[in-house]
């Protein structure tokens, strides 16, 4: 057990990650050395940032809690918190069932842990000032202890939904859309440009919807108590931060989708040609009963203005099968449309029966899990093939590559078309590079020589 050390888990999405890195430069500032998602924790503290999405993220957080209670039990950990999502929603219910856990925090308390771990108590090799000490006050509270590679950070600017899709537990957990202030975005940009990052992954759990809640009278449309769509002009505002190299927008919703947004992709060459926008299905029966609020005239005509106004756009988008009232015929319908949209980037989920939800209280989750099952491993065959031919016009073009890491005999880097962790990559065999050592964080002009499903190959030019 190390003293005056915490040990921060993060489960779930890069929305939780913002989170722990927030509480975790609180939490240095009072002193306390914290530690992110480390192979052995060794910690007198551990923090768990739980995800409580679908079934699976919610036993994956269980699971951890457990193990760490165990941990606890052995006399190898000295306090245990919980934080995030799981917490949020079913904290007495936690309370209850893991009794070891010291102490509880949701998605909206969080910073309430600085005052209840603290001050680390100073060993005796210590010196004043090193642990002990009064809590320092954060100049700013978006200021975060970074632990993504020093080069990419993500940037939240909103919290909660008001959509309310029959299927999904978030508006439940997170509460309602809540946009943060533009001039707030913009300073933590410029603090976070001052920390060396150059790509900005912008998260929401709907960017669209950015600024419709915002109190500026002036900005309000005739539609009484709504606000505008801003994410256009906030988009546009961050472009022009120096040191800004590369902005990536993530989760954007396509009913009411701010398509001013589109003009300021296609005007800024920083921000990339990248949109992820879940559509989760195609029919109009399916759309529907799960609540979306638009018709698949409506969603194709979408895609196809997104990809007129910002060509060469990749796409990425997240659909859903399994949920109730699905029909074999939506399921054919479904793949038929998947090979006529040819989606560069694609995920496919299996419905989960989330208790509070509307399907959960108004539709009965008939369909057979194994059939779930099959329908998105059948949807992400196909969308493999797609990948693969889609992949293969990289091939003798010149793109601009950022590198996160070296990693066996190849340096791994990225294109504008992929973001962090869940998107193909870019490998260069090290060999290929001479005496010519890339350096992480740093932009490469890159011929690509070679493609497969989900990774792509190339030299420096």
């Amino acid at each position: 057990m190390v003293k005056g050390e915490i040990d921060f888990i993060t489960l779930g999405c890069s929305k939780n990650l913002v989170d722990a890195e927030r509480v975790m430069r609180q939490l240095e500032a009072a002193g306390w050395r914290c530690v992110h998602d480390a192979e052995d924790p060794k910690g007198e503290i551990c923090v768990i940032n739980t995800c409580g999405f679908i079934g699976d993220a919610k036993e994956e957080s269980i699971n951890m809690i457990l193990r760490m209670g165990e941990r606890k039990k052995q006399g190898k950990l000295r306090k245990l918190i919980v934080m995030g999502c799981l917490s949020e929603r079913y904290r007495a219910e936690l309370e209850k069932e893991l009794p070891e856990v010291d102490a509880y925090y949701g998605k909206f308390d969080f910073e309430k842990m600085v005052e209840g771990v603290g001050t680390p108590t100073p060993t005796p090799s210590q010196k004043g000032g090193e642990a002990g000490c009064h809590p320092a006050k954060l100049k700013n509270l978006y200021e975060r202890k970074l632990t993504t590679p020093k080069h990419y950070a993500y940037l939240k600017i909103s919290e909660g939904c008001n959509r309310f899709c029959s299927y999904c537990a978030i508006p439940l957990i997170t509460g309602r859309h809540t946009s943060r202030p533009k001039e707030e975005i913009l300073d933590e940009v410029r603090w976070l440009v001052s920390q060396g990052v150059k790509e900005l992954n912008v998260i929401a759990q709907d960017l669209s919807s950015y600024g419709l809640d915002l109190k500026d009278e002036n900005e309000r449309t005739k539609e009484e108590g709504r606000g505008k769509h801003l994410l256009p002009e906030l988009i546009d505002e961050i472009a022009q931060v120096p040191g800004v190299e590369w902005i990536r927008l993530h989760y954007a919703y396509p009913t009411d989708f701010p398509e001013g947004l589109l003009d300021v992709m296609a005007k800024h060459a920083n921000v990339c040609k990248y949109l992820d926008i879940a559509l989760q299905h195609c029919t109009d029966h399916m759309l529907g009963l799960m609540r979306r609020h638009i018709t698949r005239a409506e969603q194709d005509a979408l895609i196809k203005k997104i990809r007129e106004k910002v060509p060469g756009i990749c796409i990425r988008t997240t659909l859903l099968v399994g949920h109730p009232g699905e029909t074999e015929e939506d399921f054919e319908e479904l793949k038929k449309w998947v090979k006529e949209m040819r989606f560069e980037r694609m995920g496919c989920f299996a419905y989960s029966d989330e208790e509070g939800t509307y399907a959960n209280k108004h539709y009965k989750d008939d369909i057979p899990q194994e059939v779930k099952d099959a329908r998105a491993a059948e949807l992400m065959a196909i969308q493999q093939e797609i990948s693969g031919e889609l992949m293969q016009r990289f091939v003798g073009r010149t793109e601009k590559v950022i590198i996160d890491r070296e990693e066996g005999d190849y340096f791994i880097g990225r294109t504008q078309y992929d973001s962090p962790e869940v998107d193909c990559e870019v490998l260069i065999d090290k060999l290929k590079v001479e005496s010519l050592k890339l350096k992480e964080g740093e932009f490469y002009e890159v011929e690509i020589t070679k493609a497969e499903e989900f990774d792509l190959y190339g030299k420096i030019c």
